[in-house]
């Protein structure tokens, strides 16, 4: 899931007091106005939208109107995806159809008690959970997640009532206990994060950690990243040497920009997440900090209102402020890579000194500009030589 550091967790009755939480995910999982969820015409369910709900209706309901689009009125979101996947014996596809025909896909693999099962679940289109998961959460004897009204919905979806033990940030170490307890009694617990996969940015690497300890198999079942996501779309040619995750970068200014100082000057390509209340402080300070290199800005991934577009990091701050409605959702951020390079001494030399001469005579982006044309150097890497001579260089008078 999408959440920076200093957003507030979707914590609700005895969450919020850091002890364990168990649920059932059939009848008494709910939402309230904190959660986000609504299926989507055209196969998709976006997981971003808000709306009030009563505790009886289904967790993803299209009832307003969408353009171009079905009114689907109470049907379950993820019935109407099994709808539309396709019809068995002439009727639609419900959610014993969908455990049958997970069932039928993954059944015959094995799953071993005293185990704990890493699931991945969908990152904003409910279409996304694999069939192995669906077969897996059936299996189950409980499921530990990070918010039990975000998997309660979704169990409630497939057809599952299962004992909900919640283990978030602010809990894993005391939680992992309450599951540990489960797996020594030779248990199937799967761990699920409210959206995507688990210890990618979300809680669950505590967990695992003592779950290995403890002498009990991890399995992971793959499925939905937005990190992946977004890197399979970013068209980063110059990305050969690997990938970084970084996440979400500090929330202060004055740490962020030494953040960026120090990633523009790495070759490989990094992955960023940010929250809409942060992107346009985050956009400057790319545009900042590294103003050439490309930048692929996802929104809303797999959502009904996904946006992909690929630009120079200068060019950000306009993009967003061109239109509010680009300012809104969760953002990964792929800075492509760009390529290494290792000037002699001799060169690295030159172009200092060429640098020093143009940042005494010009202002600091006309400078580099020049510099880079002049010797051939990153301008990245001229850019964040130029703030380290600025920020060295002794105070005028």
């Amino acid at each position: 899931m999408l959440r920076g550091e200093d957003e507030p967790a979707l914590l609700g009755g005895r969450h919020a007091g850091g002890r364990i939480d168990t649920r059932r995910g059939g009848a008494h999982a709910h939402l309230d106005e904190h959660q986000r969820a609504v299926a989507l015409a055209q196969d998709q369910v976006d997981l971003a939208a808000a709306r009030p709900r009563a505790a009886r209706d289904s967790i993803i309901a299209l009832d307003q109107p969408q353009a171009g689009a079905l009114q689907m009125g109470q049907r379950t979101g993820f019935a109407f995806v099994a709808q539309r996947l396709g019809r068995q014996h002439g009727h639609p596809l419900n959610a014993s159809s969908i455990q049958q025909a997970a069932a039928e896909a993954a059944g015959a693999q094995q799953y071993p008690k005293a185990t704990l099962y890493v699931v991945a679940t969908p990152i904003g289109n409910l279409a996304d959970l694999t069939l192995r998961a669906v077969h897996v959460l059936g299996l189950v004897d409980a499921v530990a997640c990070e918010d039990t009204r975000v998997s309660g919905g979704l169990l409630r979806h497939l057809g599952l009532d299962k004992p909900l033990l919640a283990l978030h940030e602010h809990n894993e170490a005391q939680a992992a206990q309450a599951v540990l307890a489960r797996l020594a009694q030779g248990e199937r617990v799967a761990y699920v994060s409210d959206a995507g996969t688990p210890a990618v940015s979300d809680p669950g690497a505590r967990l695992v950690a003592a779950a290995r300890a403890a002498g009990h198999r991890v399995l992971p079942l793959p499925g939905a990243s937005s990190v992946t996501t977004a890197l399979s779309v970013a068209g980063d040619v110059q990305g050969g040497g690997g990938f970084a995750f970084v996440g979400f970068l500090a929330a202060k200014a004055s740490e962020r920009q030494a953040q960026l100082r120090a990633l523009a000057a790495r070759p490989e390509t990094l992955v960023l997440f940010e929250a809409p209340h942060r992107i346009e402080a985050l956009a400057a300070a790319l545009a900042a900090a590294m103003p050439a290199r490309p930048v692929t800005l996802c929104r809303e991934l797999t959502k009904q209102f996904e946006s992909i577009e690929t630009l120079p990091a200068e060019a950000l701050p306009a993009w967003l402020d061109a239109d509010a409605a680009r300012r809104r959702g969760e953002f990964v951020l792929v800075l492509h890579g760009q390529p290494a390079t290792a000037p002699s001494a001799a060169a690295s030399a030159t172009t200092e000194r060429l640098l020093v001469a143009l940042l005494a005579a010009l202002p600091l982006k006309q400078a580099v500009a020049l510099a880079a044309e002049a010797s051939g150097a990153p301008r990245n890497a001229l850019y964040a030589r130029a703030l380290a001579l600025k920020r060295e260089a002794p105070p005028a008078g």
